[in-house]
């Protein structure tokens, strides 16, 4: 299989696994009600990461809306991919081959080790959707291609792109483009879509019965007509009786030609081309490229169950967050996202700002409800080899203890230890005082409020029965001092 090279690929190959696993800290002060939902604060790469120990190989749907590496300067969120963060980021992981690098090849390095933990992260039946447009396109399929496989590319959708209608000079170099793309690949032969539709009118309609290509079984005589040159007939001549006993198929009454009916039916299968919706969404005056509600709700219908958890890693004004809570509303779903921006400005006075005035209600909308967690990038739990840091504070890990329980933040005003939070009526403990030292017994029962409640303990060992912890109502687990690697 072809791959690509280019200036800095050695130094970015590899580097997801340097990046060390951060703690997530909620800000309460940008947060709306209590839910799972979570936006994140902070550079993707480090987000990305600190989201692998809860999140690998559970997220259903992941959609992306990249810098599109235009070399355009004038926006907010640099699209030349020449922002102090990224050029930071490159002097320190390329070294001074940085220097040398073209617009593309900085492109492709922040988005390489991106994509690998994108992988890592998504389901053996989820997909990845990346929008993009001609600069990149080729570049960005040549990276998917050796990210998630060649194999599990699936399709290129086109969209439409706001379009100009004023002529500019009398002669030019190129058409304007009219659509941009969303690339769609599948984790593995297990992602499984549902064809999207779109709305059409109910009227019945007559369609031609012949199909592209040769297929001898399917060449017949059909009302004194044999299939165009090239063509076959669409069904066998056994099926083509049946549907015309049931009155489904009968000659065009001008040309004679076979033709079947189509029932009546308020939607229509769609194939790639989307350009029955715009890209572009303008409904909160976001500069720096607001997408379209309903394309996110296309793309993630396609593949997402009522349930499912969709991540955003370049989130924007928080379109996919937005569609997300807007399809709950619609169907009664529980789904849940997570977006990342690494912008403050954009994360939390236009994410956040949205995403809470949609789950709240504005203006003649109607509240979709469900909230979200404003997280930012934290203290560093784990090296990059998953180890936990050394000294670790009893603080930190009753954090990441509970976050890996509850995916909510700890409130540490409600900690009395060994008692770190309740959520969802359970209530976790933490024995922890010395690192592979804490044990659960006896004495430590008389730690636990004997209330009934379903209770979780962490501790190194537990030298309590299993009948003892069935009949008391504990789960018991080992601390854990080292992630799962992927």
């Amino acid at each position: 299989m072809p791959t690509l090279d280019w200036i800095g690929k050695q130094a970015v190959v590899n580097h997801d696994k340097d990046v060390p696993f951060r703690l997530l800290k909620q800000d309460p002060k940008l947060s709306v009600g209590d839910s799972q939902n979570l936006i994140i604060k902070g550079d993707n790469l480090e987000a990305l990461k600190a989201l692998m120990p809860y999140y690998v190989g559970k997220v259903k749907c992941i959609y992306i809306d990249p810098p599109y590496n235009t070399g355009n300067e004038k926006w907010k969120y640099n699209d030349n991919v020449n922002s102090p963060q990224i050029k930071s980021w490159l002097g320190k992981v390329v070294g001074m081959a940085g220097e040398d690098l073209s617009r593309d090849d900085k492109w492709l390095c922040m988005m390489y080790p991106r994509l690998k933990l994108l992988h890592e992260l998504l389901a053996e039946d989820g997909a990845i959707f990346v929008s993009i447009d001609y600069n990149e396109e080729a570049n960005l399929r040549l990276l998917l291609d050796e990210v998630f496989g060649r194999e599990n590319y699936r399709n290129t959708f086109i969209v439409s792109r706001v379009k100009k209608n004023i002529r500019e000079r009398e002669r030019v170099k190129a058409l304007n483009f009219g659509h941009n793309s969303v690339v769609f690949y599948g984790k593995s032969d297990r992602t499984l879509i549902k064809p999207p539709t779109r709305k059409q009118d109910k009227k019945q309609r007559w369609h031609a019965f012949d199909a592209p290509g040769i297929r001898p079984t399917m060449e017949y005589d059909l009302f004194g007509h044999r299939p165009p040159k090239g063509r076959h007939w669409m069904y066998s001549e056994e099926r083509a009786k049946d549907l015309i006993s049931k009155k489904l198929l009968q000659p065009n009454p001008k040309s004679g030609k076979p033709q079947y009916r189509l029932e009546e039916s308020s939607e229509t299968l769609l194939d790639t081309n989307w350009t029955d919706l715009q890209e572009a969404g303008f409904d909160w005056n976001f500069a720096n490229g607001e997408k379209n509600v309903e394309l996110m709700k296309r793309i993630i219908g396609m593949i997402c169950g009522k349930c499912d958890l969709v991540l955003d890693s370049f989130a924007g004004s928080g379109t996919t967050g937005h569609a997300t809570l807007q399809m709950n509303k619609e169907d009664g779903g529980t789904r849940k996202f997570v977006l990342v921006e690494m912008e403050s400005d954009i994360a939390e006075r236009i994410s956040a700002a949205r995403l809470k005035s949609v789950s709240q209600g504005w203006g003649k909308y109607e509240p979709t409800g469900g909230g979200f967690q404003f997280m930012r990038l934290d203290t560093t739990l784990f090296d990059k080899d998953g180890k936990i840091s050394e000294p670790v504070t009893y603080l930190d890990l009753a954090r990441y203890v509970f976050f890996t329980e509850t995916q909510r933040d700890l409130d540490e005003k409600k900690m009395k230890k060994p008692y770190i939070g309740e959520c969802d009526e359970t209530e976790y403990f933490l024995f922890f005082t010395e690192k592979g030292k804490n044990t659960f017994a006896r004495e430590g029962l008389k730690k636990l409020p004997k209330n009934g409640t379903r209770k979780v303990v962490y501790a190194d060992r537990c030298l309590l029965s299993e009948e003892t912890l069935r009949n008391l109502n504990i789960v018991f687990k080992q601390i854990p001092y080292q992630v799962k690697l992927y």
